[in-house]
């Protein structure tokens, strides 16, 4: 179990969570490219506790998920599964990015064509990843 800590841009909202899984994974889907990614997040389980709760906006991005931010810097903090109440945080808010391995791709046949990653990665599809993932 690794425990981390990290912030949103300007210190409004600050976080501890319990169990970082190091592996950082990016998302090309439409959302969050629109949201300024691609996304590369680190899944944080469900034991995480924000400070400046009063600080955090949240998005109702889909049925299954929602995504909060700072509300004073406008920094991503986090993706949320709703069902499992299981949190994936932006990897660049955490104070020590040293553990972080970059493993997996997900939304890979969404990837544009104008960026390309040279770490070789572990690669799931769209379909793939609603297979795993998405309530029936």
């Amino acid at each position: 179990m690794i425990k981390g800590n990290g912030r949103c841009l300007c210190g409004a909202v600050t976080f501890t969570a319990q169990n970082i899984n190091n592996n950082v994974t990016a998302c090309h889907c439409g959302m969050c490219r629109r949201w300024g990614g691609p996304l590369l997040a680190v899944s944080c389980g469900t034991e995480i506790a924000f400070e400046g709760q009063e600080n955090i906006t949240v998005y109702n991005s889909s049925d299954w998920a929602e995504r909060g931010f700072c509300k004073k810097c406008g920094s991503h903090l986090f993706y949320r599964l709703k069902e499992i109440n299981e949190y994936e945080i932006s990897a660049g808010l955490f104070d020590n990015q040293a553990i972080f391995n970059f493993d997996l791709q997900v939304f890979i046949d969404r990837k544009p064509a104008f960026y390309s990653f040279a770490n070789k990665t572990k690669e799931m599809t769209e379909a793939e990843v609603f297979e795993k993932y998405a309530p029936e």
